[in-house]
């Protein structure tokens, strides 16, 4: 009976009575909830509130029971020793219900009270943003205990569900009990009074729940929800209704943003049931014909070079044209052998800094050269080769701040260029600063300008020669291209894969030693390169360039040309045959006859059909024969993917595929007729090239062969395309090092493929058609459509009839 006692008031002065409480001078109660306040606000620990607590409430308790305070000291002192081990660390004087008790008391709500009241008074800000001790202390009270992150004084507290219960006063181990106390203790029951469920009967008297212990109920039941714990069926159903409102997301949901007129916006589009499905069996890859064997093949371009400048010195290289399409200077193998050696020993040798070379093998190069001088670049391009120099082929800066030279000069610091190559001309042209010296273009490095023209630079000595070395794996030259973002990236081509381009192209157009070739297309880079500069050096062919600007100027001087020179090879595009068709009424002595070949570099995009029809349709009577005319489809990347053969190679006659768009647009092939307005009419892009292996593959996601009636991406895998993005590995696997699988996983080829960003199909007699590229790609309502489409339309549009000036 003395043990309960003394037990009894060690409770009561941790949480006195009302009857207790009410006799405790005024003084001493505005103290309290002075602590109580100090306490919720976090500006003391538990154990300093405690300790400050128990010497107010000391000097009254013994007064008012009759027990001297030093047998309450004593009795707690045993019952901690009887609840853990000696040894432990749970050795605390310290009850376990105390805390809980504490907050459910009468001197409790009455203290908050006081200082709410203390607080108004003083007009002082009410804390705000800060978590209240009464959740974490009721959700400390009902979770399961974990000390592994708490403090020493939280993990006691948590630690009292697992000691044994050696006393009625003692923490029951389960969790619904210390719930079920909560819940009795907090909720706004209808009876007014509820006996206590500790032993002893204390009476417990129910008072109105204020916000925080209403938080608090919440915040024990949103936490034995989160920890599965069941929740007593006695919980009200206003508390309930609380505990719902506070498991809501406290933001509404995105379809709520928006008001109930555009609820058809917001649906999902489902696909079609009835929407065509590819039903054709999986696609086998097409191999092309074996890359020949020619026994006198040089071992690199620049064997072939240095064969025709000693062997042929005197025959034409190339012939350049002024605007007014007159001959303005002729480039012979000779001369493009000598100057090139020229160049190459004076970069290696008269440009130094601080008494070191400049330059050293391996190290890029700009040229900078206008459209309009083929002889200069044409040197600077083999100059850099025989120096082992890697050159980076550029556009001329128009202006200082040119949107287009900052995505150019960002490709140039990637590159670690140092030094451009330019002529005099163009050199005069550049913007100047004060000092007279080239400005730095914005987004561009700090480069060296060196002119190349003859009296710039130096003979070589007669015991130099430049290294001639079998075509390798080294990088031979970077290629910009430019994305549908407007970034700038360099294509890498290395020397062995320059070389096997142009032994491809060579079989694949039937190139001859000495012909002539007419070239339209920019010389710096894609098909006006390889055809124009590289593979007509390897045959000893003479090229006929042709300027933009004369062709602004003249649209049928190409034309004249290849009548002039009895050329036997065409390189243009579909827009150059367009322009032709609007002046050739000027001329009508040309004769196209000796043309066995012409080369359609844009052969792939869908409107150029319609050029090459009508042009044929007009030229046809001046010698233009129909198996003439040869489309390619080609890419930065992949350089020629496919090209019609010229008649003499005994291929298969041309063929058109008529598709309907609406199949199209689900990445489907069928055939229409040509009678419908919604139809796409597309011509094929010829063979694929020599010692090439073409798959097509799924647009998105994993690379998986597209069945034959599907639309899909072309993939070629050759020895002669690019090898690199420059400096961007990740890109570079996603495009160049691509493994196409089977439907059941499994690869195709152990060789690596290169993505041409070409979409088509493989047709009867393994033709290749392409009816639009990767970038133009636009998907709307979960169909595909294609930026060449639109084109294509306008043009077949009669201009004066639809189209309206300022539409």
């Amino acid at each position: 009976m003395a043990e309960r006692s003394s037990t009894g008031l060690l409770m009561m002065m941790l949480d006195p009575s009302p009857a207790v409480a009410m006799t405790l001078p005024a003084e001493v109660r505005e103290k309290l909830a002075e602590l109580e306040l100090e306490l919720s606000e976090g500006d003391i620990t538990q154990k300093g509130y405690e300790k400050k607590r128990g010497k107010l409430l000391a000097p009254y308790i013994p007064q008012i029971q009759g027990v001297d305070p030093s047998l309450q000291i004593e009795h707690r002192i045993q019952t901690s020793s009887q609840v853990a081990p000696p040894g432990s660390k749970q050795n605390k004087p310290r009850v376990a219900n105390s805390r809980d008790e504490r907050f459910r008391s009468d001197l409790h709500t009455e203290a908050v009270q006081a200082a709410l009241a203390k607080y108004s008074e003083r007009k002082m800000p009410m804390p705000s943003k800060r978590r209240s001790v009464l959740v974490q202390s009721s959700v400390e009270a009902c979770t399961p205990p974990d000390t592994s992150s708490a403090s020493e004084d939280e993990g006691s507290l948590r630690r009292q569900g697992r000691i044994a219960s050696s006393s009625p006063y003692q923490a029951h181990p389960s969790v619904e009990h210390w719930f079920n106390r909560v819940i009795q203790g907090s909720s706004t029951s209808s009876s007014a009074s509820s006996t206590s469920s500790h032993p002893g009967g204390r009476p417990h008297h129910a008072t109105n729940a204020t916000s925080a212990s209403a938080a608090t109920v919440l915040a024990d039941l949103m936490a034995q929800t989160q920890l599965g714990v069941p929740v007593n069926s006695r919980v009200s159903s206003k508390i309930q209704q609380l505990l719902n409102t506070l498991k809501r997301p406290k933001r509404p949901p995105l379809r709520e943003f928006f008001v109930d007129d555009f609820e058809e916006l917001l649906d999902v589009q489902h696909p079609d049931p009835n929407q065509p499905k590819p039903e054709g069996g999986e696609m086998r890859p097409l191999n092309g014909e074996p890359l020949g064997v020619v026994t006198n093949w040089p071992l690199s371009l620049l064997a072939s070079l240095q064969r025709w400048g000693t062997t042929h010195p005197k025959s034409p290289c190339l012939t350049a044209l002024d605007n007014a399409g007159k001959p303005i200077y002729i480039l012979t193998y000779g001369k493009l052998w000598t100057r090139s050696q020229k160049l190459s020993y004076t970069l290696l040798n008269k440009l130094s800094t601080r008494n070191e070379p400049l330059l050293r093998p391996g190290d890029r190069v700009a040229l900078v050269f206008p459209n309009n001088d083929p002889v200069m670049f044409m040197v600077a391009f083999y100059g850099c080769l025989l120096a082992e120099l890697v050159p980076v082929p550029i556009e001329v800066p128009l202006t200082r701040k040119d949107a287009g030279s900052q995505q150019v000069g960002f490709l140039l610091g990637s590159c670690g260029v140092t030094l451009a190559l330019t002529t005099d001309a163009c050199q005069k042209g550049l913007p100047k600063a004060q000092t007279g010296e080239v400005v730095t273009f914005k987004g561009w490095p700090r480069l060296l300008w060196f002119v190349t023209d003859g009296k710039h630079v130096a003979k070589p000595p007669k015991d130099w020669h430049p290294p001639i070395r079998d075509a390798s794996n080294e990088i031979a030259y970077i290629e910009y291209k430019t994305s549908k973002e407007g970034s700038t990236m360099g294509i890498t081509v290395s020397h062995s894969a320059m070389l096997a381009h142009c032994h491809a192209l060579t079989q694949a157009c039937g190139y001859t030693e000495g012909e002539i070739i007419t070239n339209v297309l920019d010389f710096k880079r894609d098909a006006g390169l390889w055809h124009g500069v590289l593979t007509s050096v390897m045959n000893r062919m003479h090229v006929i360039s042709i300027p933009y600007s004369l062709m602004k100027v003249n649209p049928l001087s190409w034309i004249q040309k290849v009548h002039t020179y009895k050329a036997r090879v065409a390189v243009v595009k579909s827009r150059d045959m367009h322009w032709s068709l609007l002046a050739q009424r000027d001329q009508r002595d040309i004769s196209l006859s000796s043309l066995r070949m012409l080369i359609v570099a844009d052969g792939a995009n869908p409107w150029s059909i319609s050029s090459c029809d009508a042009f044929l349709n007009v030229f046809q009577a001046r010698g233009l024969r129909p198996e003439v005319i040869c489309p390619c489809a080609s890419s930065s990347e992949a350089m020629t993917v496919a090209i019609r053969r010229p008649p003499e190679m005994g291929v298969p006659p041309p063929g058109k595929a008529v598709l309907s768009m609406s199949g199209l647009s689900y990445g489907v092939i069928r055939v229409d007729t040509e009678e419908k307005l919604s139809v796409l009419t597309v011509q094929d892009v010829g063979q694929v090239m020599p010692g090439a292996l073409v798959c097509v593959i799924q647009v998105e996601g994993t690379p998986y062969l597209c069945r034959m009636d599907e639309v899909g991406e072309i993939c070629i895998s050759s020895s002669s395309t690019g090898i690199s993005y420059y400096g961007l590995p990740g890109m570079t696997k996603n495009v160049f090092e691509t493994i196409p699988v089977t439907s059941s996983g499994a690869p195709i080829s152990d060789r690596p493929f290169t993505r041409t960003s070409l979409l088509g199909f493989i047709g009867p007699d393994n033709l290749v058609f392409v009816v639009g590229k990767m970038d133009g790609l636009m998907m709307v309502s979960g169909r595909r459509h294609n930026a060449d489409d639109v084109v294509a339309t306008a043009l077949a549009v009669e201009p004066m009839k639809f189209v309206y000036r300022g539409r």
